[in-house]
Protein backbone atom coordinates (compact mmCIF):
# COMPACT_ATOMS: atom_id res chain seq x y z
CA UNK A 1 0.00 0.00 0.00
CA UNK A 2 2.93 2.10 0.54
CA UNK A 3 4.84 1.88 -2.57
CA UNK A 4 1.82 1.35 -5.17
CA UNK A 5 -1.55 2.72 -6.47
CA UNK A 6 -3.18 -0.03 -4.13
CA UNK A 7 -5.94 0.41 -2.18
CA UNK A 8 -7.42 -1.44 0.94
CA UNK A 9 -9.81 -3.19 -1.29
CA UNK A 10 -7.03 -4.82 -3.65
CA UNK A 11 -5.62 -6.95 -1.20
CA UNK A 12 -6.87 -9.89 0.57
CA UNK A 13 -5.01 -12.00 2.91
CA UNK A 14 -6.60 -15.31 4.00
CA UNK A 15 -5.04 -18.07 5.93
CA UNK A 16 -4.45 -21.09 4.15
CA UNK A 17 -3.41 -24.92 5.46
CA UNK A 18 -2.65 -27.07 2.52
CA UNK A 19 -3.27 -30.26 4.70
CA UNK A 20 -6.65 -29.03 5.70
CA UNK A 21 -8.12 -29.55 2.39
CA UNK A 22 -12.08 -29.45 3.48
CA UNK A 23 -11.00 -25.94 3.84
CA UNK A 24 -10.23 -25.23 0.02
CA UNK A 25 -13.61 -24.75 -1.54
CA UNK A 26 -14.07 -21.96 1.48
CA UNK A 27 -10.94 -19.96 0.47
CA UNK A 28 -11.66 -19.87 -2.97
CA UNK A 29 -15.07 -18.76 -2.29
CA UNK A 30 -14.01 -16.00 -0.04
CA UNK A 31 -11.60 -14.41 -2.63
CA UNK A 32 -14.08 -14.70 -5.49
CA UNK A 33 -16.70 -13.09 -3.12
CA UNK A 34 -14.39 -10.32 -2.83
CA UNK A 35 -12.40 -10.04 -6.34
CA UNK A 36 -15.10 -11.18 -8.08
CA UNK A 37 -12.70 -13.63 -10.05
CA UNK A 38 -8.99 -15.49 -10.01
CA UNK A 39 -7.02 -14.61 -12.70
CA UNK A 40 -3.71 -16.64 -11.52
CA UNK A 41 -3.20 -18.83 -9.21
CA UNK A 42 0.59 -19.62 -7.82
CA UNK A 43 1.13 -23.43 -5.89
CA UNK A 44 4.09 -21.86 -3.25
CA UNK A 45 3.21 -24.30 -0.46
CA UNK A 46 5.86 -26.87 0.46
CA UNK A 47 8.73 -28.09 2.80
CA UNK A 48 11.30 -29.93 1.72
CA UNK A 49 13.43 -32.95 3.54
CA UNK A 50 16.83 -33.69 4.64
CA UNK A 51 17.48 -37.66 5.98
CA UNK A 52 18.17 -40.96 5.00
CA UNK A 53 15.35 -43.53 3.91
CA UNK A 54 16.43 -46.21 5.74
CA UNK A 55 15.93 -44.03 8.89
CA UNK A 56 13.15 -42.27 8.01
CA UNK A 57 9.37 -43.02 9.74
CA UNK A 58 6.81 -43.31 6.83
CA UNK A 59 4.76 -40.98 8.17
CA UNK A 60 7.40 -38.23 7.33
CA UNK A 61 6.84 -39.67 3.50
CA UNK A 62 3.09 -39.34 4.36
CA UNK A 63 2.70 -35.76 5.56
CA UNK A 64 5.17 -34.73 2.57
CA UNK A 65 3.08 -36.00 0.15
CA UNK A 66 -0.40 -34.86 2.13
CA UNK A 67 1.23 -31.25 1.94
CA UNK A 68 3.16 -30.43 -1.17
CA UNK A 69 1.04 -32.96 -3.45
CA UNK A 70 -2.38 -34.00 -2.43
CA UNK A 71 -2.84 -29.73 -1.50
CA UNK A 72 -1.57 -28.42 -4.00
CA UNK A 73 -3.73 -30.23 -6.46
CA UNK A 74 -6.66 -29.94 -3.15
CA UNK A 75 -6.37 -26.11 -4.16
CA UNK A 76 -6.09 -26.34 -7.51
CA UNK A 77 -8.90 -28.02 -8.17
CA UNK A 78 -11.29 -25.43 -6.55
CA UNK A 79 -10.02 -22.87 -8.75
CA UNK A 80 -9.80 -24.34 -11.92
CA UNK A 81 -13.46 -24.93 -11.99
CA UNK A 82 -13.73 -21.21 -11.88
CA UNK A 83 -11.51 -20.78 -14.35
CA UNK A 84 -12.93 -23.33 -16.34
CA UNK A 85 -16.06 -21.47 -16.29
CA UNK A 86 -14.26 -18.40 -17.55
CA UNK A 87 -12.44 -20.05 -19.85
CA UNK A 88 -9.21 -17.80 -18.94
CA UNK A 89 -6.37 -18.07 -16.25
CA UNK A 90 -3.10 -19.12 -15.12
CA UNK A 91 -1.96 -21.91 -12.89
CA UNK A 92 1.31 -21.65 -11.38
CA UNK A 93 3.09 -24.32 -9.65
CA UNK A 94 6.58 -23.75 -7.73
CA UNK A 95 8.09 -27.32 -8.45
CA UNK A 96 11.40 -27.63 -8.62
CA UNK A 97 14.72 -29.14 -10.12
CA UNK A 98 14.50 -32.00 -8.13
CA UNK A 99 11.14 -32.92 -9.90
CA UNK A 100 13.64 -33.48 -13.23
CA UNK A 101 16.27 -35.39 -11.46
CA UNK A 102 16.84 -37.27 -7.86
CA UNK A 103 19.25 -36.59 -5.05
CA UNK A 104 20.15 -38.34 -1.51
CA UNK A 105 18.40 -37.28 1.52
CA UNK A 106 15.85 -36.02 -0.34
CA UNK A 107 13.82 -38.84 -1.65
CA UNK A 108 9.98 -37.93 -0.30
CA UNK A 109 10.69 -34.42 -1.65
CA UNK A 110 11.85 -35.42 -4.87
CA UNK A 111 8.66 -37.98 -5.24
CA UNK A 112 6.06 -34.91 -4.37
CA UNK A 113 7.92 -32.62 -6.92
CA UNK A 114 7.94 -35.65 -9.35
CA UNK A 115 4.21 -36.12 -8.67
CA UNK A 116 3.74 -32.11 -9.51
CA UNK A 117 5.45 -32.30 -12.73
CA UNK A 118 3.30 -35.54 -13.81
CA UNK A 119 -0.11 -34.21 -12.64
CA UNK A 120 0.69 -30.78 -14.14
CA UNK A 121 1.94 -32.26 -17.53
CA UNK A 122 -1.01 -34.67 -17.86
CA UNK A 123 -3.52 -31.53 -16.41
CA UNK A 124 -2.02 -28.93 -19.58
CA UNK A 125 -3.39 -32.01 -21.77
CA UNK A 126 -6.90 -32.45 -20.61
CA UNK A 127 -7.04 -28.42 -20.90
CA UNK A 128 -6.90 -28.16 -25.04
CA UNK A 129 -10.53 -27.17 -25.23
CA UNK A 130 -9.28 -24.67 -23.17
CA UNK A 131 -6.46 -22.32 -24.83
CA UNK A 132 -6.08 -19.56 -22.88
CA UNK A 133 -6.07 -21.83 -19.30
CA UNK A 134 -2.16 -21.86 -19.15
CA UNK A 135 -0.36 -24.64 -17.09
CA UNK A 136 3.18 -23.03 -15.65
CA UNK A 137 5.53 -25.22 -14.00
CA UNK A 138 8.70 -23.18 -11.95
CA UNK A 139 11.79 -25.10 -11.38
CA UNK A 140 13.99 -23.60 -8.88
CA UNK A 141 17.18 -24.82 -7.98
CA UNK A 142 19.05 -23.44 -5.34
CA UNK A 143 17.44 -19.66 -3.69
CA UNK A 144 17.52 -18.39 -0.49
CA UNK A 145 15.13 -18.65 1.65
CA UNK A 146 13.86 -20.56 5.14
CA UNK A 147 13.30 -23.80 3.46
CA UNK A 148 16.13 -25.09 4.83
CA UNK A 149 15.06 -24.26 8.20
CA UNK A 150 11.62 -25.84 7.94
CA UNK A 151 12.67 -29.11 6.28
CA UNK A 152 11.23 -32.52 7.12
CA UNK A 153 13.82 -35.14 8.82
CA UNK A 154 13.60 -38.45 9.69
CA UNK A 155 10.65 -37.83 11.95
CA UNK A 156 7.67 -35.42 12.16
CA UNK A 157 9.29 -34.14 15.52
CA UNK A 158 12.39 -33.62 14.74
CA UNK A 159 13.93 -30.25 13.05
CA UNK A 160 17.55 -29.79 11.50
CA UNK A 161 19.73 -28.42 13.52
CA UNK A 162 22.20 -26.90 11.38
CA UNK A 163 20.87 -25.40 7.60
CA UNK A 164 24.25 -24.60 6.24
CA UNK A 165 25.13 -21.23 4.69
CA UNK A 166 22.96 -19.98 2.15
CA UNK A 167 25.29 -16.83 0.41
CA UNK A 168 26.02 -19.17 -2.71
CA UNK A 169 22.18 -19.37 -3.87
CA UNK A 170 19.94 -17.56 -6.25
CA UNK A 171 19.01 -14.73 -4.16
CA UNK A 172 15.04 -14.60 -4.06
CA UNK A 173 14.35 -11.42 -5.61
CA UNK A 174 16.03 -12.53 -8.70
CA UNK A 175 14.34 -15.87 -8.59
CA UNK A 176 11.00 -14.17 -8.02
CA UNK A 177 11.72 -11.94 -11.36
CA UNK A 178 12.27 -14.70 -13.63
CA UNK A 179 9.40 -16.22 -12.31
CA UNK A 180 7.01 -13.74 -13.18
CA UNK A 181 8.67 -13.44 -16.83
CA UNK A 182 7.85 -16.88 -17.19
CA UNK A 183 4.54 -16.37 -16.14
CA UNK A 184 4.19 -13.19 -18.39
CA UNK A 185 5.48 -15.35 -21.38
CA UNK A 186 3.30 -18.54 -20.49
CA UNK A 187 6.48 -20.41 -20.63
CA UNK A 188 4.92 -24.01 -19.92
CA UNK A 189 8.60 -25.03 -17.79
CA UNK A 190 11.01 -22.81 -16.52
CA UNK A 191 14.12 -24.38 -14.88
CA UNK A 192 15.46 -21.03 -12.36
CA UNK A 193 18.93 -21.56 -11.23
CA UNK A 194 22.38 -20.61 -11.66
CA UNK A 195 25.17 -23.10 -12.92
CA UNK A 196 26.39 -25.60 -11.76
CA UNK A 197 22.87 -26.85 -10.80
CA UNK A 198 21.53 -25.62 -14.12
CA UNK A 199 23.96 -27.44 -15.99
CA UNK A 200 23.08 -30.62 -14.34
CA UNK A 201 19.30 -30.16 -15.33
CA UNK A 202 20.53 -30.37 -18.69
CA UNK A 203 22.96 -33.18 -18.08
CA UNK A 204 19.64 -35.24 -16.48
CA UNK A 205 18.09 -34.04 -19.21
CA UNK A 206 19.54 -35.18 -22.13
CA UNK A 207 22.95 -37.31 -20.95
CA UNK A 208 21.29 -39.48 -18.40
CA UNK A 209 24.30 -41.64 -18.05
CA UNK A 210 26.69 -39.21 -17.31
CA UNK A 211 24.01 -37.27 -14.62
CA UNK A 212 24.04 -40.51 -12.77
CA UNK A 213 27.27 -40.83 -13.05
CA UNK A 214 28.48 -37.28 -11.51
CA UNK A 215 25.24 -37.76 -9.00
CA UNK A 216 26.62 -40.59 -7.33
CA UNK A 217 29.92 -39.01 -6.81
CA UNK A 218 28.23 -36.04 -5.13
CA UNK A 219 25.65 -37.78 -3.44
CA UNK A 220 28.50 -39.93 -1.90
CA UNK A 221 29.97 -36.72 -0.44
CA UNK A 222 26.79 -35.26 0.49
CA UNK A 223 25.96 -38.18 2.60
CA UNK A 224 29.30 -38.36 4.61
CA UNK A 225 28.95 -34.80 5.29
CA UNK A 226 25.08 -35.53 6.02
CA UNK A 227 26.50 -37.78 8.72
CA UNK A 228 29.18 -36.03 9.80
CA UNK A 229 26.79 -33.16 10.94
CA UNK A 230 27.51 -30.55 7.59
CA UNK A 231 24.43 -29.58 5.46
CA UNK A 232 26.63 -29.58 2.47
CA UNK A 233 23.71 -27.61 0.30
CA UNK A 234 26.86 -26.98 -2.14
CA UNK A 235 26.39 -30.88 -3.24
CA UNK A 236 23.30 -30.88 -4.82
CA UNK A 237 20.48 -28.87 -6.67
CA UNK A 238 17.49 -28.62 -3.19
Amino acid sequence: LEISSLSENDILVLRLDLTDRSSHEAATNSVLKHFGKIDVLVNNGGRSQRSLFVDTNLDVYNAIIELNYLGTISLTKYVLNHMIQRKKGKIVTVSSVMGIMGAPLATGYCASKHALQGFFNSLRTELTDYPEISIIQICPGPVQSQIIQNVFTENLAKSLENSGDQSHKMPTDRCARLTLVSVANDVKEAWISDHPYLAVCYLWQYAPTWAWWLMNRMGKKRIQNFKSGIVSVQSAPL
